[in-house]
This record gives C-alpha cells, structure tokens and sequence, in this order.
C-alpha cells in the first residue's frame, strides 16, 4: 500500500558544474515519512537505493511523473523538476509549488 504527502514549498534553481536544476526541498513531517518510508524498505529488502533515494510518483497541478526524492545534509529531502514539467505548469524560480508525492 502506498502513501501520499502534499506540500507547498518554493521552486529553488540551484546552479552546478554542469548547468542549473530546479528543485523543492522537502522537510518537516513529509520528510520524516519520507524518513521511515526508506528505513522500512531497507529493512525489508536489505539494501538501501542508489545515493539513499526514495522511488515516488510526484505531482505539482496536472503534471504527474515518476521520480526520486534524495536525502540532503539537513534531514530533509530534495524532488528535481524537470524544465518539461516547469514548462507545462508554467513555473519559474521562486515559485511556491503544491507538490503531491506518492511513496512507491
């Protein structure tokens, strides 16, 4: 069975060596489901995803597609979003965002 988490949290564009991405950044509560969701399943399968990601179906207005969510330093989680979705939903950086996940 699965669980969805909605939040609504700013579009963030962070630059790196090899171009820009978008991104949300996903704490509190949704973050320690997230938390749990992967420490069940590393329990359960005896091994943890590749860099610690956690398989979700995310969701921000129409715009629905398969993803990852990645833990960062601060205990949160981050969702990249592709310039295909910011192009549907018609985002830009700044933006707050209600994003729906779906923890697979």
């Amino acid at each position: 069975m699965s669980e969805t988490h909605s939040v609504t949290v700013p579009l963030t564009r962070w630059q790196g060596d090899r171009g820009s991405y978008h991104l949300v950044e996903i704490e509190g509560e949704t973050a320690e489901a997230i938390a749990l969701h992967a420490r069940l399943h590393r329990l359960e399968f005896g091994q943890r995803r590749g860099f610690g990601s956690v398989k979700v179906m995310a969701q921000i207005g129409a715009t629905r597609w398969k993803s990852s969510v990645f833990p960062d330093k601060s205990g949160g989680w981050i969702l990249l979003v592709s310039k295909k979705v910011m192009r549907a939903e018609d985002l830009g950086a700044g933006d707050e965002v209600s994003v729906a996940l779906e923890l697979l």
